[in-house]
């Protein structure tokens, strides 16, 4: 069978079919990493923010949940990426979304907290939003 038919410029079918595949799954690896560096990128983020922050009395144990949380978010996506299972894959994923939930309190409550800084949480805590809802429809839909 012949690949591809010049004169014709008729690919088969056979090709075709391998060379979608190939595309979905180039695509398939872009979002994976996409979605990775997203979150770390977040926290990264948000440590910067919260070095720019003097700690005191107040606001050292907020700072301190607040990078656990969103320094957890991408580890546990980490972990979902490389699941045994898709139920272990599936726990991950609600991880990162109660994780990402988290993050958005701490945030919230740091806002309150250190007004100065108040523009950059709002910016830090609409993207935890969105990283929320993410995490939410791959949940549901595993």
């Amino acid at each position: 069978m012949c690949l591809i038919q010049i004169r014709g410029r008729r690919i088969s079918l056979w090709l075709k079919n391998n060379f979608k595949q190939s595309i979905l799954n180039f695509q398939k690896i872009n979002m994976q990493y996409d979605l990775e560096e997203r979150c770390s990128v977040f926290a990264e983020n948000v440590v910067v923010l919260c070095k720019k922050i003097k700690l005191n009395d107040l606001n050292k144990s907020i700072i301190i949940q607040l990078i656990r949380s969103a320094t957890s978010i991408g580890a546990n996506y980490m972990e979902a990426n490389g699941a045994s299972s898709k139920k272990d894959f599936k726990n991950k994923i609600f991880i990162c979304l109660k994780e990402a939930r988290e993050t958005k309190h701490w945030l919230r409550l740091l806002a309150r907290l250190e007004e100065e800084h108040i523009r950059q949480c709002r910016i830090l805590w609409q993207e935890v939003h969105e990283l929320c809802l993410i995490f939410g429809k791959i949940s549901s839909s595993c």
